[in-house]
């Protein structure tokens, strides 16, 4: 279990080549270089903890007296965890800075509709200007699929029951996907809005998709994903004439987290607002 967010087992994920797995699409599993085993008492009460017992003794008129003195030592494993994956992703970032890739890591709730979004953004960009995806998702194929029809060279990574992507994922993905300089690497993580926002991947600039099927409430029940991003692309706007959407209060909430939170409202599907979020992009 992962023991930051409780999803399945972070090492056991696996990474899809679309084209240089076998004819069979044969599944590649990669892990982490090295896993870690330990065992701690827990108290559902508290943090994780190693419980250990000091016993001194001494003596006072012939009588020896013996004193055990329980010492509990608090260790957080989360942060223990997270501090490894932050290590690896300022590599990732370090790696991006030097080849001048631009890369956005695309985090959702289910079908916001990021893979949409992202097919039209090929579709227009990719004449200008080299495009990559990393693709996020617990299981199939099929939106690393839709990418490569669309015109951008990507991978797929199927997280199993993981409910989101890690810095250490990027990495080894990045051996099998040759980025080109000055280029733009897409990642579109797992549909989540909890557990993505604890980990940094390495990326330029973070963007949370979200849709107006999903309530103007997302940024007060999410607020760490919303803290964390630096652009709310609000889409699905040709369905605002028939749900009770508020755009103006969804903005007011997220910027009471983040203030300086940018916003594009678009439709992937009629193309309203995109040209905003293309402009956004080559300002980037």
């Amino acid at each position: 279990m992962c023991d930051t967010c409780g999803c399945g087992e972070s090492t056991d994920f696996k990474i899809h080549d679309l084209h240089h797995d076998n004819e069979n699409n044969q599944e590649h599993e990669l892990k982490h270089g090295h896993e870690h085993n330990h065992e701690h008492h827990h108290d559902p009460q508290s943090d994780h903890y190693h419980d250990h017992n000091h016993v001194h003794s001494h003596e006072h008129d012939g009588v020896v007296y013996t004193h055990s003195h329980p010492h509990k030592k608090l260790i957080n494993l989360n942060l223990d965890i997270l501090s490894g994956n932050n290590i690896v992703a300022q590599l990732n970032r370090q790696l991006f800075a030097e080849r001048n890739v631009l890369c956005l890591n695309l985090v959702s709730s289910p079908g916001s509709g990021k893979t949409s979004i992202l097919e039209k953004t090929i579709l227009k960009l990719i004449s200008s200007r080299k495009i990559f995806v990393i693709e996020g998702d617990q299981q199939t194929l099929l939106d690393a699929k839709r990418i490569e029809k669309a015109g951008a060279p990507a991978i797929q990574i199927n997280t199993g029951t993981g409910c989101h992507l890690d810095a250490g994922m990027v990495e080894l993905s990045l051996k099998k996907l040759s980025v080109e300089d000055n280029s733009i690497l897409f990642i579109e993580n797992v549909g989540n809005l909890v557990c993505p926002a604890l980990f940094d991947l390495g990326e330029t600039k973070r963007v949370v998709v979200i849709s107006v099927t999903e309530g103007d409430d997302k940024p007060l029940k999410y607020p760490y994903m919303f803290q964390s991003s630096h652009l709310c692309i609000i889409n699905k706007a040709d369905l605002l004439p028939y749900v009770d959407f508020d755009t103006e209060k969804t903005i007011e909430y997220a910027r009471s987290i983040n203030s300086n939170l940018e916003f594009i409202v678009v439709s992937a599907k009629t193309g309203e607002g995109m040209d905003v979020w293309y402009e956004w992009l080559r300002k980037q």
